[in-house]
């Protein structure tokens, strides 16, 4: 049953991450490229390092694994929010939405 769980895990994951890089090849500007490669990349990568907690059970590595899960869910939005938000700057667009 574990083994079921986790290669539906792992299958999902790679829907997410098959869906954002197609995303970033298929997406007309730099902003939405970078909102579908962020959200699917965090999303897949949750749940690949979900997967593998499960597969590893109760262990040190377990542990290990859901510091990354933390990491990743904690600096991926925020490295994307700052790179749009230097893009969004640099291209002008600040000037025209500001009141």
């Amino acid at each position: 049953m574990t083994n079921i769980i986790v290669g539906i895990l792992l299958l999902a994951s790679l829907f997410f991450f098959f869906v954002g890089t197609l995303g970033l090849l298929r997406m007309p500007n730099v902003l939405t490229r970078l909102h579908a490669t962020t959200k699917c990349d965090t999303l897949g990568a949750g749940l690949a390092f979900f997967a593998l907690m499960i597969h590893y059970e109760m262990s040190v590595i377990t542990l290990k694994l859901f510091i990354i899960i933390a990491f990743i869910w904690i600096t991926n939005p925020t490295a994307g929010h700052a790179i749009g938000r230097a893009i969004y700057k640099r291209q002008g667009l600040s000037d025209k939405f500001e009141r």
